[in-house]
Formats: C-alpha cells, structure tokens, sequence
C-alpha cells in the first residue's frame, strides 16, 4: 500500500485499485476510485529493479497531480463552476505556468548547489568534496523549503493529513482495526514515505554523480561550465531515481537490522516536518480512502460518490462492500 495527502483528504494505491477521499466544505466525504494496473505490471521488462522505480516515480507523479486537482476542486467548489473548455490562449498560459514552474525548480535544486560547490570548492576539478557541497546544499534547501511552508496553515493541513495516510497504513500493515481511534495510536513515521525517497535520491546523487563525473572528466576533459554539467545530468536523474527506489524497497522490509535502521532514521527525521499529527476526522478519512482501495479487485469499478455530514461513510463503505 501507498498513498498522499491531498488538500483536505488522502489518495491510497494498492496494486489494483486507486482511491482517494476528502472532507467537504459541508462536512461529507466525496470519495473516487478507479481499477489501475501499474505499467510496470503490464510489461516485464518496466518491473525489473531500478527501472521500475524511475518508470514509477512519473506514474506517480500523474496519479498525484490528477488527485490533487480532485480533492482541490472538492475542497473549493467555486474551481468546478466554470465548465468551459480552456480556450488557446488559457492553455499556452497553463503551459508556460509549468515550464516556468520546471524551471525555478531546476535553477534552485540543481543549478543553485553546482553553482554554489563550485565557488566553495574553488572549482570543479575535485569530484567528491564538489558533490559533497552541492550534495548538501540540495539537501538544505530541500528541509529549508519543507520547513517554511509547513507555517502555513493549508500546508500545515496537508501535512495532518499525511500523518493519518501513514497512521493508517501502519494500522492496516500490523492488521489493527481500522478505526479512527485506533488509527489515532499509531506512528505518523513511515520508512516507506515519499519525504524518505527525496531523501534518499538527494544522497544517492552525491555518490552517483562523483562516479559519473570523474569518468566523464577522464574521458573528455573537465566540464567547461555549471550549465554543461547540469545537462549532462538531468537525464541521468530517472537512473538515481530508480536507484534509491531500491533501496527504499530494501530498507522497508530490513527495518529490523541495526545498520538499515540507521540508514534510513534521517529520512524519519525529516517526517517530523512534512507530517503532522492528524484530528480524528482526518483519519477517517484516510480510513474511507484505504478501504476503497482495497476493494475486491473482482469487482473492479469506478466509484464516484458523496457520504453526506452526519452519515457513517464507513458503515456505508464496508456494507456495500459486503452486499
């Protein structure tokens, strides 16, 4: 199981089904699933290691931003009123909107560090102390941004809601009831967490790249500028990506182990930002979405519905499921 906060609700994947549910203005809780076999499913050679986990960061990527829009639309029905089709003119907005967006973030996560080692550095023919400076200047604006926008109150939101993802996750991994209550009692820490996963690629890149790099100076010479080198790596980055998916796949099932426990407790620190201790009602919400998906794969339908404020959406949920 796996799954993300949403504006005022939480998305849940198993491997057949995506559901997610949010909490309305008026109380209720809209709830949409649909059947969803992964990619990586469908064809073999998209599900050997490192490469599924490069081919399913972009499916993730799509499911969430595809949820997020949802739950935004739900929590601010004003956004759904206007039903035209976007004109032209609102489309080549939209994608300039993304590749500006892209852009910032390219400059800021990438460009901004190389720029920053190589100044530190006093150059960029030492490989490992220049990766070890970009490396960690990635990582420090990556909390210092987490950091911020958790002051701000539909952030802060969003992380409560990511704390009941995972609470109930947890509680549905050591087979608990799956009731807000008892959700309640569980750890918001996940190993499994995406958080850990930026983490984890932030670091892997430090290494990967000094590897990469001393071969690529060796071959062909030092890099003539910042710029060449961040084109140089951009199509590397699914590579690292794919990597560190599977060593989080790894640490997941080995927390026991005192050296992978280790390893992965700076992925678990860093949750103290991005989740947030949940409200009850959060987590029923979690509860709502988790057990859609978790709908007998046989039956595989859509769902798009509304359990009104005051209704039991999982007495509901778990009776249709029975009849």
């Amino acid at each position: 199981m796996g799954g993300q906060a949403l504006m005022e609700g939480v998305m849940m994947r198993s491997p057949h089904r995506v559901a997610m549910a949010a909490r309305l203005p008026d109380g209720g809780i809209a709830v949409r699933a649909y059947p969803y076999r992964p990619v990586t499913r469908k064809y073999k050679l998209l599900g050997l290691p490192i490469i599924r986990g490069a081919i399913g960061m972009v499916e993730a990527l799509k499911i969430g931003i595809d949820a997020l829009n949802w739950s935004a639309a739900k929590a601010d029905p004003e956004l759904v009123k206007d039903d035209k089709p976007a004109t032209a003119k609102e489309k080549a907005g939209n994608f300039l909107m993304i590749l500006l967006s892209v852009a910032i973030g390219l400059g800021v996560f990438f460009y901004l560090p190389y720029w920053i080692a190589k100044f530190a550095v006093g150059g960029e023919e030492k490989q490992l102390p220049y990766h070890l400076v970009a490396g960690s200047v990635r990582i420090a604006v990556l909390v210092g941004y987490m950091a911020v926008i958790s002051y701000f109150k539909e952030i802060f939101r969003v992380f409560q809601y990511h704390g009941s993802e995972h609470k109930t996750i947890f509680a549905f991994e050591q087979k608990q009831k799956l009731e807000p209550a008892q959700v309640a009692k569980m750890t918001r820490f996940h190993p499994r967490c995406g958080t850990s996963f930026l983490l984890i690629v932030a670091i892997s890149a430090i290494l990967f790249f000094v590897v990469v790099d001393s071969a690529v100076v060796s071959i062909w010479g030092p890099y003539k500028n910042v710029l060449t080198r961040l084109l140089v790596h951009l199509p590397l980055i699914p590579l690292v990506a794919g990597i560190s998916f599977e060593f989080l796949k790894f640490s997941a099932k080995h927390t026991g182990n005192m050296m992978v426990n280790a390893l992965i407790q700076p992925g678990l620190w860093l949750q103290r930002i991005t989740t947030k201790e949940p409200e009850p009602a959060m987590c029923e919400v979690a509860i709502c979405a988790l057990e859609e998906a978790l709908r007998d794969p046989a039956e595989a339908i859509d769902l798009d519905t509304v359990y009104p404020a005051g209704s039991s959406p999982l007495i509901a949920a778990r009776a249709q499921a029975a009849a």
